[in-house]
């Protein structure tokens, strides 16, 4: 690795860590899944013990009480499935998506492994998935963001196929852990189902990141845009209101699909927009799902 990009690396964990050191001080279950999420051993209970972790039944078959242990979550393995498909590379605003992934990625993996989760990648284009094996250590998170901010598939090599980087996933991850996904999701159809399938086993997070021209065309005459992934070339006549107004119409029809299927699948889903400020959106999400994660918790020590 290169020091420029070492010292790139480094700012950016400085921007994440500093932003939601103080959100999270104290608690590390603000992104990751709560107190253990796989299932351990028994054994007696000992003085000092959270009576709410009694294992009832075995503590009924024994006619002594027995406690309930857990694989605490920094102990789970956190996977990155991250696009890095020529359509990644579009961006009209402040940056282009391919830069917003990265910082999605960087995020996850530094308030992820600071923690002791060991932490895999797969990094998904169009021609082939490449896979980095889970590693626990800091210098391999660096390794993961390195070669994920050097991995482009050149314009016109197709569009990205998530489904089988699910797929793959599921037959490598065979322990229950968190899935982060990094994605325009403008894929290869078919992800869906596939999506549903590792929903079941893991706890799941969605980065969408977006361009603001994919959701609203300003009125600039005629504008010619090119799909990176096909190279296919279309003159879209902006200064028609018509033209303006369907465009719009279909980019909310297919935000309201997307998160529908999120919704279905129980996935926590985050928008992140190349003209926002992308760590405000980041400290926001992990504010709200760190409510939910305690509200969870709460209900079910009741």
């Amino acid at each position: 690795m290169t020091a420029e990009a070492r010292s790139a690396l480094r700012r950016l964990e400085l921007d994440v860590t500093r932003r939601l050191d103080g959100l999270l001080h104290g608690d590390h279950r603000g992104l990751v899944p709560g107190h253990g999420s796989e299932l351990g051993e028994t054994r007696r209970y000992q003085p000092g013990d959270d009576i709410r972790r009694i294992d009832w039944n075995v503590t009924a078959r024994l006619s002594e009480a027995y406690i309930r242990q857990t694989i605490a979550e920094r102990e789970l393995e956190t996977w990155l499935v991250a696009d890095v498909g020529p359509r990644l590379s579009m961006g009209t605003a402040a940056r282009e998506k391919r830069e917003l992934a990265l910082a999605a990625a960087a995020s996850v993996g530094f308030l992820t492994q600071r923690d002791g989760n060991r932490i895999g990648a797969i990094l998904a284009g169009p021609e082939n998935h490449q896979v980095i094996g889970p590693k626990g250590s800091r210098r391999h998170l660096l390794h993961v963001l390195h070669t994920l901010s050097n991995s482009s598939s050149p314009e016109g090599t197709g569009v990205t196929d998530l489904g089988e980087a699910f797929r793959r996933l599921g037959a490598l991850a065979k322990r229950r852990g968190m899935v982060t996904v990094v994605s325009d999701f403008r894929v290869a159809p078919g992800w869906e189902d596939a999506l549903a399938v590792l929903a079941r086993r893991h706890d799941v997070v969605a980065f969408e990141v977006v361009d603001p021209l994919e959701l609203e065309l300003p009125n600039v005459g005629v504008l010619p845009v090119i799909d990176p992934a096909t190279g296919q070339l279309v003159e879209i006549p902006t200064h028609k209101t018509k033209v303006r107004m369907a465009y719009r119409e279909a980019a909310l029809e297919r935000r309201e699909a997307l998160s529908a299927v999120f919704r279905k699948h129980g996935v926590d889903h985050i928008e992140l927009r190349t003209d926002h400020a992308w760590l405000d959106d980041i400290v926001r999400f992990v504010a709200r799902r760190k409510q939910r994660i305690l509200a969870t918790d709460s209900r079910r020590r009741k």
